[in-house]
């Protein structure tokens, strides 16, 4: 089965977290057709995405799509024998390994006894009896004839085991080569069925949209609809009244799809652990760092939409004015965590770009060792490019990515909520005053 050795990497990562929600945002905004149609592009995109279990035919209402699912199912069938083949494989070439070693190690050794023998033999029968000579070449003569038994047994031992792996190292080898073949003619099989349906998807794409028949909705479709739209949640951009409103909305749905990011991604690990044996040592990183940032910078959102999970047992009932007041006094303690969470974000991004190791002028200057005039008049685009240069806390995993941006997003996440805090004060004052 082919491997992937694909890293992902890192300014990939950072500018995938700024462009994909972009581009994102903006196809949201597009006016959406009236009639329920299929899409070439998207059919495409789940081709690429998901293509290789059949999604783009379940999208295309083809049950061809389910031929797609046993090929699939039997590469994941024949990894799991290649991986038993293969632990199979390496004990039967470890036994062989060690007893080559073994007979490479006592063979020499072996010799070497023998030599000795003959050697010491001769040595004692020239000593004068009862003399030290003689007492001295009786014990190497004893050593020697040990060390002759002792090779002899282990090398006899060494044989032995090799005589006893017999046919086993071949049959594991043809196992393993077996099930290795099999998973990857499996997958150039989907292969080929993606390269002839990436030729057919517009065709298959216009007999889709020819096959749909007008919906008509049911009472109950059309009760629950009018309903909807006499009751229907609140439309975000009704929270927008002020510019920190407005800056926390795009902020929250900027960080929504970065939920989308993470579904490829896990895809893409899946399959490349399940289907290529190749785990990733970025994914589960690069999404939980993705996903600690997204619950700071989508604070301030969640304070404006008021979803923020709470008890208001006691608040919810209250008049409008009893809440302003309320949500007043309660503000202090919002002040006071949401301070020092901006606060201590702030320690911690100076202390990742002030790191011992670097040598970049942003962590001199962080570190307090030039002013800032000299940082700004040095700092250059080699500070990023230059491989000499380093600067900014890096993660301990193999991966390495650079952990000052995440801790500036901690920042950035602090200063977002004090400034909704600031519009809800002020949002609380008005309504205090105004009586209503």
């Amino acid at each position: 089965m082919p491997s992937l050795s694909f890293t992902l990497p890192h300014w990939l990562y950072l500018v995938g977290l700024i462009a994909f929600p972009l581009i994102a945002m903006a196809l949201a905004r597009r006016p959406q057709p009236a009639d329920r149609e299929y899409s070439s592009a998207l059919g495409y995109m789940i081709l690429v995405t998901g293509g290789i279990i059949g999604l783009h035919r379940f999208y295309l209402k083809s049950m061809l799509g389910f031929l797609y699912l046993p090929v699939f199912l039997f590469i994941l069938y024949s990894n799991g024998q290649e991986q038993t083949a293969r632990n199979a494989l390496s004990n039967v070439t470890n036994e062989v390994r060690s007893a080559e070693r073994m007979i490479d190690r006592e063979t020499p050794r072996l010799e070497k006894a023998r030599e000795d023998v003959i050697t010491f033999t001769t040595a004692l029968s020239e000593a004068e009896e009862g003399s030290f000579a003689e007492k001295s070449a009786q014990r190497r003569l004893d050593r020697a004839t040990g060390g002759v038994e002792t090779s002899s047994e282990r090398i006899e031992e060494a044989q032995q085991a090799l005589d006893a792996v017999g046919d086993r190292l071949e049959i594991a080898t043809q196992a393993r080569l077996f099930w290795t073949n099999a998973a990857k003619y499996a997958l150039y099989t989907i292969l080929a069925f993606l390269v002839i349906d990436a030729l057919m998807l517009p065709g298959m794409v216009r007999r889709a949209n020819a096959a749909i028949e007008p919906e008509e909705m049911t009472e109950l479709e059309r009760a629950l609809a009018n309903a909807a739209i006499e009751e229907g949640p609140k439309d975000d951009r009704e929270w927008g009244k002020n510019w920190i409103d407005r800056l926390s909305l795009f902020c929250g749905e900027f960080v929504s799809y970065w939920a989308v990011i993470a579904v490829f991604v896990y895809y893409y690990e899946v399959i490349a652990r399940y289907v290529f044996n190749s785990p990733t040592n970025w994914a589960h990183e690069a999404m939980y760092l993705m996903f600690g940032m997204q619950y700071l910078i989508a604070g301030s959102y969640a304070m404006l939409t008021e979803t923020h999970v709470r008890v208001d047992i006691f608040y919810a009932p209250l008049k409008k004015k009893s809440k302003a007041w309320v949500d007043l006094l309660t503000s202090v303690f919002f002040f006071i965590f949401a301070g020092t969470l901006l606060v201590t974000s702030y320690i911690f991004a100076m202390d990742a770009i002030a790191v011992p190791s670097g040598n970049g002028v942003l962590s001199s200057w962080a570190r307090g060792e030039i002013p800032t005039t000299e940082m700004l008049a040095t700092f250059n685009m080699a500070q990023f490019t230059d491989p000499a240069i380093r600067w900014g806390e890096i993660s301990f995993n193999e991966w390495e990515v650079p952990l000052w941006p995440m801790k500036w997003v901690m920042v950035i996440g602090g200063l977002l909520l004090v400034l909704q805090g600031v519009s809800k004060l002020a949002k609380d004052v008005r309504a205090v005053a105004r009586g209503a």
